[in-house]
């Protein structure tokens, strides 16, 4: 009965009757070169790693988030976050005590999608990782459109200037970011944490496109 009410299905691939099921969960899962190193086409200076590419149940799961209040998905996606953070530490490619920052996002966005999605996600996926603290430090200032279908020149230049530094921001540095295209965030974002003095060492994503 409560199905034919408030039908449920598969935030990765729709099945019916489950919020996340077993086929989807094996695709989030990191595999074992994961998380890899991409290169944007915008090079932010600093290594951009990514868990996969912005593709099948991790797009939909991604933007089932975002777009379509699924805060159950919330866990599913932390985890992979999770587990590309303990990776990238266990391989010292990151030293803890760390600090993530999360992207900026634009406010209309974040007041329709009832708060930031990717804070949400790092806070999710640094709970057991005493060492690894998350200050969302980055805003938006400005009139910002919304990046989709924009080129990447047209990304830099919406975003030129208008990534600000809201909360100091100490020690190293990993910025996160559900999904890199461009760079063009990541570039301008570790811009204002390096202007500001920060140590930006990584930018982590859980997808890129």
């Amino acid at each position: 009965m409560l199905d034919l009410i408030l039908p449920l299905e598969c935030g990765g691939c729709g099945a019916p009757s489950t919020r996340w099921c077993p086929t989807c969960a094996a695709e989030l899962v990191a595999r074992a070169a994961e998380p890899r190193l991409v290169t944007p086409r915008v090079n932010p200076g600093v290594p951009v790693f990514s868990l996969g590419r912005y593709a099948a149940a991790r797009r939909q799961a991604i933007v089932a988030v975002k777009e379509h209040g699924r805060a159950d998905l919330v866990g599913p996606l932390a985890g992979a976050l999770y587990t590309g953070l303990a990776r990238l530490l266990g391989w010292g490619l990151l030293d803890a005590p760390l600090t993530l920052v999360p992207a900026p996002t634009r406010r209309m966005a974040a007041r329709r999608r009832g708060g930031d999605p990717v804070t949400r996600l790092a806070l999710a996926a640094t709970a057991q990782l005493p060492a690894v603290t998350v200050v969302a430090a980055l805003r938006l200032s400005g009139f910002t459109r919304d990046s989709v279908g924009l080129s990447s020149a047209d990304r830099q230049r919406n975003l030129a200037g208008r990534v600000r530094l809201s909360t100091p921001v100490r020690g190293p540095v990993v910025l996160v970011d559900d999904v890199v295209t461009t760079g063009a965030t990541a570039c301008e974002s570790v811009r204002a944490l390096q202007t500001a003095g920060a140590e930006v060492h990584a930018v982590l994503a859980l997808a890129d496109a």
